[in-house]
Parts: C-alpha cells; sequence; structure tokens
C-alpha cells in the first residue's frame, strides 16, 4: 500500500526577504510549516546574520532549484576594515587588528583581481564538508583547516559609498558558492589593513527581488489561512533562464509519462537545455533533440 505524503500538494516560489538572526533552514520550515506543504527547499544559503531574498521553493517547484542556484546573485555589503575575525564578519571574534586605512583610489585598484574568474578559499566557519564534516562545526571546536580554493565567477565588484575610513560600502554581483565574507576578508589583506563584513543583504537572486520579498511576520500573520497561497509565484519563473518551447497535445502526454515528445520550437539547437509548457504551465525540463524533448524532469 502507497504510503500517504502529509501536507498540501502545493507548488509555487515564496520570495522571503530574510531578517537577521535566523537561519535559511528554519525559513524554510517555517514557511512549509505556514503553507502545510509537503515538500519545501531554498535556493543558496544565507548566513543567519544575513539579510534580503531567500527564494523558498514548495512542491514542483523545488525540481527548479539548481536553475536558480546557478543564476547569478546580487548583494550588497558593509566592509569594516582595521580587523580580521574568526568568522571573517561581526559576529566572530577580533584575531588580528591594523592600523593603516586605504585610501578609496587604493581600494578601486585593487578591485579588479576579485573581477572575473577568480578562485576563492571559504571560511573557516561555512558549510564546505571537510573529511564528511561540516568546516564550522570543525571551526567551532578550535580547529584550523586548510581549505582548498574554489572557482568564483565575479561579473561585477563595486565601490559604492565610504561614509568613513573605517568602513566601504560594496555591491557585488556573482555566481554559485561565492562567500562575501572571503572577499571582505581577503580585499582587507590585499589592501594591509584586514577587514570583515559588517552586515551583507542579498538584493536579487536570479528572477527574485528583495522588493518583492515577503517577510516573517507577514507568513506568520497569514500561515495555515486560505490567504496565504497568494503569496505564491509561479514555479515558471524558476525556469526564467533556459528557453521555452510548447508541447503538442500528444507530446504533452508522452512528456508526463517521461518519455520524449513532440514540441513546437524556433532557433533551438540541438542538445540545448529547455523547458516545454502545455496550455500555459510548466510541463517538464529535458534536453532538445530534433522536434523533440527528452525530459530529465517533469512537472506533475
Amino acid at each position: 500500500m502507497a504510503r500517504t505524503k502529509k501536507g498540501r500538494a502545493v507548488s509555487g516560489w515564496l520570495i522571503v526577504d530574510k531578517p537577521a538572526g535566523i537561519t535559511s533552514t528554519a525559513v524554510v520550515n517555517k514557511v512549509k510549516w505556514a503553507f502545510q506543504a509537503q515538500k519545501a527547499g531554498h535556493a543558496g544559503t544565507l548566513d543567519p546574520a544575513a539579510t534580503g531574498v531567500l527564494a523558498v521553493a514548495l512542491g514542483e517547484a523545488t525540481k527548479t532549484v539548481p536553475y536558480i542556484t546557478d543564476a547569478l546573485k546580487c548583494y550588497r555589503f558593509m566592509v569594516r576594515f582595521g580587523a580580521a575575525t574568526t568568522t571573517d564578519d561581526a559576529e566572530g571574534t577580533v584575531i588580528e587588528t591594523a592600523t593603516p586605512r586605504p585610501q578609496d583610489a587604493a581600494i578601486e585598484a585593487a578591485l579588479p583581481a576579485f573581477r572575473g574568474n577568480i578562485q576563492q578559499v571559504p571560511p573557516q566557519f561555512s558549510a564546505v564538508k571537510v573529511d564528511g564534516e561540516r568546516a564550522y562545526d570543525l571551526a567551532r571546536d578550535g580547529e584550523q583547516m586548510d581549505l582548498a580554493a574554489r572557482p568564483l565567477w565575479v561579473d561585477s565588484l563595486t565601490l559604492i559609498q565610504r561614509p568613513d575610513p573605517d568602513h566601504a560600502m560594496f555591491e557585488m554581483v556573482c555566481g554559485k558558492g561565492g562567500y562575501v565574507r572571503a572577499i571582505a576578508r581577503d580585499l582587507g589583506r590585499a589592501l594591509g589593513c584586514l577587514g570583515h563584513v559588517l552586515w551583507l543583504r542579498r538584493e536579487w537572486s536570479g528572477p527574485f527581488e528583495a522588493a518583492d520579498g515577503v517577510s516573517m511576520d507577514t507568513i506568520e500573520t497569514l500561515a495555515r489561512t486560505d490567504d496565504i497561497d497568494t503569496l505564491l509565484k509561479p514555479l515558471e519563473l524558476g525556469l526564467t533562464d533556459l528557453p521555452q518551447v510548447i508541447a503538442t497535445p500528444e507530446g504533452a502526454a508522452r512528456l508526463r509519462n517521461g518519455n520524449p515528445g513532440m514540441v513546437i520550437a524556433s532557433g533551438i539547437d540541438w542538445g540545448t537545455e529547455v523547458w516545454a509548457s502545455f496550455q500555459g504551465r510548466a510541463l517538464a525540463v529535458g534536453r532538445y533533440q530534433s522536434g523533440e524533448l527528452h525530459p530529465s524532469r517533469v512537472f506533475n
């Protein structure tokens, strides 16, 4: 006998404007509870102290999470010069200080080294796995790790504001896997003044913007009411970066069963990853091959 799933079969994206002081996992759990949803997940962790866009997928939208995770993201953050911390942000303990403060011209001259394809060493307090354990767990136990550098695409990194000699505000657009805290740490060392993140806000992630974010108070107020579904955005938004094709009626029937199906497409190269819709709804994601979609994900 098949096991019945608990909760509602609700699908879509909820864009949360995450406040400081709560983990991304706690936000997802609260959203899942509020919607009484069968399934929920998020597209890109924010540190507990960070604020801004946390895109939470419900139900079938969880199948589109990888496309948001891979999308560019924009961060605004304030760097405090003069001190390095254990966590590379203001939550950590100061472990080293420096007296010099950089001029704006020196900051501008240092930024090109942090743009484009760069190699970045994650912070000691990060979710990177070391021998099966999370780095932050080992760091809390006082272990110092030699973490390997990882590739990161930085589309842009701009000095936005210099309120005083001790602080500088930046905006960065980057790909997945980047640590803003590591940028602040490495920039501070490159300038000879040390540095850490004072605050951090994710302004947008792929198609989702902080201006459209829902507060935790609103989620709490509407939790488990009929009105809460009005907060949801369609799962198709998670497919914005993929070309769209249209399934024929016969193709739609085959795609629903996970089989290759005929689609109507224009200007799509063989082997391109696309998503197919039928009657205005997302049906499947897969590779386009000679008039057919070969599905890798099917939406119920």
